[in-house]
């Protein structure tokens, strides 16, 4: 049987994520953090989008929308596909908006072209994912997957001092706040009908510019390992120790980030470790430095490899701590686990793109995304466009208009592959 030749609008799209771009606060770039008003806004903006091409539009308890293409076999799951829509502050407009502005138009696209699909599909704008508000991520996909309940806000507050759950019911219906709740469980946003769960994004890296490559097909999204580390020696008079007597936290540290780099590259790819944050107590220029607290952040694909790497570490950071007559402390600070998506629409993503002529590479992101929620949940993908010189979290952010309708066009055609192809 002949596959159908895909057009998507591209310009429908762009038109879309630039209308979204427009809920902002004030500043650089986009700047639309979680229950505000400018979140809100875009949330009520894509709930009357969605409903004028077409969908059936529903929020949950949080403030998740969704844009329903029921299928005409109802197999009592449906195929879910989007992003997130809140932004970093001074981010840029195609992070998280690109995955829903993209399945908008593919799912209205195939709708208009083919008709109904057999299987329902349906679009996912996730409230939140970067947790650039509040101290937790992926509070949207996390309610729906069962990370969290619904009620883990009454705790965790913004900078202000609002609370998570204090801030969504100031929101108002439609946006997670006080409501009739549309959801179909009552008091939980938890989902249990999603079959397959598909997510176009922005690489956010510069491994496809760089090999001047259209398509990533994403085999897995990295897991992480955090630590606060906490070196301590002695505070001394620059001028009077001797060197041979110092207990200098400072240097022991410098040796130990020495040998995390030197770990990472022996390791390879895809492990990256990253120190991001260093303070030196006292931090004065004629004392030595008798504190040192800094951060790790270690990612790899493989489990055991995170593990092992992070245990060697370990084990490295000690023996250097003894002989210099420090004491150290690590604190794990995160920790969460690779998540593998899933081989056949990885084959499948690869060979939609060698039907429309693509290139492509196979690609681990080291990244998080809600992905990686959904994949021990239900069968995952992931598909990358590039992003001009590796920028993301900024207002630099950029991908051509002919990237992002690559993207477009592969993500369109494993969309009805899906949901009119049912065997």
């Amino acid at each position: 049987m002949k596959k159908p030749v895909i057009h998507a609008p591209a310009a429908a799209m762009q038109k879309l994520l630039e209308e979204l771009a427009a809920f902002s606060a004030p500043g650089p770039g986009v700047t639309r953090l979680l229950y505000t008003p400018e979140w809100s806004g875009a949330q009520h903006f894509l709930q009357e989008k969605m409903a004028g091409l077409g969908l059936e539009v529903h929020t949950d308890s949080v403030g998740n929308v969704f844009g329903r293409l029921n299928g005409s076999q109802h197999s009592g799951s449906v195929i879910l596909t989007g992003s997130h829509i809140d932004t970093v502050v001074n981010g840029g407009k195609y992070d998280g908006a690109y995955g829903v502005a993209a399945a908008v138009t593919a799912l209205h696209y195939l709708a208009e072209t083919f008709g109904p699909p057999l299987r329902t599909l349906e679009v996912a704008a996730f409230c939140e994912e970067e947790g650039s508000r509040f101290p937790l991520t992926f509070w949207g996909s996390g309610n729906i997957t069962g990370l969290y309940d619904g009620r883990a806000g009454d705790s965790i507050a913004d900078p202000e001092g609002v609370t998570l759950m204090e801030a969504m019911n100031a929101c108002g219906p439609g946006t997670g706040g006080s409501q009739e709740s549309s959801d179909k469980s009552g008091n939980s946003a938890r989902r249990e009908d999603i079959g397959m769960y598909v997510e176009l994004h922005i690489e956010q890296g510069i491994l496809l510019e760089q090999s001047a490559l259209q398509i990533g097909v994403v085999q897995a999204i990295a897991g992480q390992r955090r630590f606060a580390v906490r070196v301590t020696g002695t505070a001394n008079h620059a001028g009077t120790t001797p060197m041979g007597l110092r207990r200098d936290a400072l240097a022991g540290t410098a040796e130990m980030l020495c040998a995390l780099e030197r770990s990472a590259v022996e390791a390879g790819a895809p492990l990256v470790a990253t120190t991001g944050r260093l303070e030196v107590i006292p931090g004065t220029p004629n004392v030595i430095p008798g504190e040192v607290q800094f951060t790790l952040d270690i990612r790899h694909s493989e489990a055991a490899r995170l593990e092992s790497f992070c245990a060697a570490l370990v084990a490295a950071f000690r023996e250097i701590a003894a002989r210099r007559g420090l004491m150290l402390e690590l604190v794990p600070t995160l920790a969460t686990s690779p998540a593998p998506m899933n081989q056949a629409l990885c084959e499948a993503l690869e060979q939609i793109c060698l039907e429309q002529g693509r290139s492509f590479r196979r690609m681990v992101s080291g990244a998080g995304h809600d992905a990686q929620l959904f994949a021990p949940e239900c069968p995952t993908a992931m598909i990358f466009v590039p992003s001009r010189a590796g920028i993301s979290h900024s207002p630099e952010e950029y991908s051509s208009p002919e990237e992002l309708a690559a993207g477009l066009n592969v993500l369109t055609a494993l969309l009805y592959r899906l949901a009119y192809e049912v065997s």
